[in-house]
């Protein structure tokens, strides 16, 4: 996994089942993004805060769809950006397009508490 200045590291095709199945955290968000991608750049922020607010409970990570098209089309994604919120490794919700932070932030801690009530 890259890391940079950002909160939110990249993950490549080689590494991204391994972080879906084997992360510390039950609940995975992944962000598609592309540098060229106008609306990406309003989305990134958002996953940052999003990183920081659950840091611990969730994972937040970025694959750019240029450099990592086989799993962006393993989705079925058309466009970007596009978050797609993992539960033990499978997939639980999709947010295509520019968003609200609390529509992010509601489908995490609705996941968490799924996990919570069958973590007891």
């Amino acid at each position: 996994m890259s890391t940079d200045t950002h909160i939110v590291a990249y993950v490549q095709e080689s590494e991204f089942d391994t972080v879906l199945t084997e992360s510390e955290e039950k609940v995975v968000v992944v962000d598609f993004t592309a540098t060229w991608c106008g609306p990406c750049r309003l989305v990134s922020p958002l996953m940052d805060q999003l990183a920081e607010e659950y840091k611990g409970r969730a994972k937040v990570v970025k694959v750019d769809v240029d450099s990592n098209k086989p799993i962006f089309k393993r989705f079925g994604l058309r466009s970007i950006p596009a978050v797609l919120i993992f539960k033990d490794g499978d997939l639980a919700e999709t947010i295509v397009g520019v968003s609200p932070y609390e529509q992010f932030s509601e489908a995490v801690q609705k996941l968490l508490e799924v996990v919570s009530t069958t973590d007891s």
